[in-house]
């Protein structure tokens, strides 16, 4: 029966058509896959820019914290210093006072030799002031306190650096004590800084600890945006490669239905061509026009004796005609 499924023929393309459906489906759901794999890249990246600029936040917080503390342990070295070069000035002291004298080569502490300078300039200067000594003995004098003084200026810079305490070596037990509080107050000032280092290491830690775990997760989001931009890649590869044999089923898709059609179009033509009458056959025209120019009558089809008295003559009326105007157009009115 006409028009059941079973009997219709099927299409010469149909393993063409069924081919390229199941390519392009898997085309279509292979960019899906990409698409995926690229959102989940960019939500990536935008969770490790995020994480990197409170990162960067986090790190101007870390410097200043760490510029302080550097601080204050500059200060805890410059106090200790200074306590220890007043302790070895009175360390000197003390022993100078109690009689006792370095072996020959021991090198005195900077502080301890620069006190001892200025007391020997003071007192040359003195004796030179108030004493009357021969010529010989004034310039060794002058002499020795050019060079103390030399020293003195030589010393002077380190011992600035320390702050050292200025005292009267005239009076050994007042310098002790004044050296022995301004060592114990250098030793006191120092204890203070360390303390302020130790209550700042515990801010120390937590800056340092928030500031590897942002980094921890801006390089993770990071590997995770490298992996899933490196998955959407090798599907887009994937994806570019089948193309090429999308796009071949297509073209020979598309040749198979351009033949068709010009198949077709030769069949119409020459359908048409048969199926013509002559008055619409261009040649069939062109016979009789050659007919009439040749013979000078033209016969138009019929079978019967009547149809063959429709002959024309060249030049002339058929009898039909004549008759018809013989017809007399009064009678109607006699009546």
């Amino acid at each position: 029966m006409r028009g059941i499924k079973e009997d219709a023929e099927p299409s010469p393309d149909s393993d063409l058509r069924d081919e390229l459906q199941a390519m392009e489906a898997r085309v279509r759901k292979m960019r899906d896959s990409r698409n995926g794999y690229s959102d989940q890249a960019r939500t990536a990246a935008d969770k490790r820019n995020a994480i990197q600029g409170q990162y960067k936040e986090h790190k101007e917080k870390v410097d200043l914290v760490l510029a302080e503390v550097k601080a204050i342990r500059a200060e805890v070295r410059m106090h200790k210093e200074k306590r220890n070069a007043i302790q070895a000035q009175l360390k000197d002291i003390i022993s100078q006072a109690k009689g006792h004298r370095k072996e020959k080569g021991t090198k005195k502490s900077a502080t301890a030799e620069y006190a001892q300078l200025k007391h020997d300039v003071a007192g040359l200067e003195r004796t030179f002031e108030t004493s009357s000594v021969g010529q010989k003995k004034e310039k060794e004098m002058i002499k020795s306190i050019k060079e103390m003084k030399r020293r003195i200026a030589e010393l002077a810079p380190e011992v600035v650096q320390f702050e050292m305490i200025a005292v009267d070596l005239s009076d050994m037990d007042t310098a002790i004590k004044t050296l022995k509080s301004e060592a114990d107050a250098s030793h006191q000032a120092m204890l203070e800084a360390v303390g302020r280092a130790d209550a700042m290491s515990k801010e120390v830690d937590e800056a340092f600890t928030h500031r590897d775990f942002l980094k921890a997760e801006g390089d993770r989001f990071h590997n995770e945006f490298v992996e899933m931009r490196k998955k959407s890649d090798q599907v887009h590869e994937k994806i570019t490669e089948l193309m090429v044999n999308v796009n071949e089923i297509r073209d020979k898709l598309s040749m198979a239905r351009d033949e068709r059609k010009s198949w077709m179009v030769d069949h119409n033509a020459s359908v048409k061509s048969e199926m013509q009458t002559g008055a619409e056959s261009e040649d069939v025209a062109d016979a009789l026009l050659s007919s009439l120019q040749n013979q000078g009558s033209v016969t138009f089809g019929g079978t019967s004796k009547s149809d063959a008295q429709g002959v024309v003559k060249k030049g002339g009326k058929s009898s039909k005609k004549k008759s018809m105007r013989r017809i007399d157009m009064n009678a109607s009115r006699r009546r």
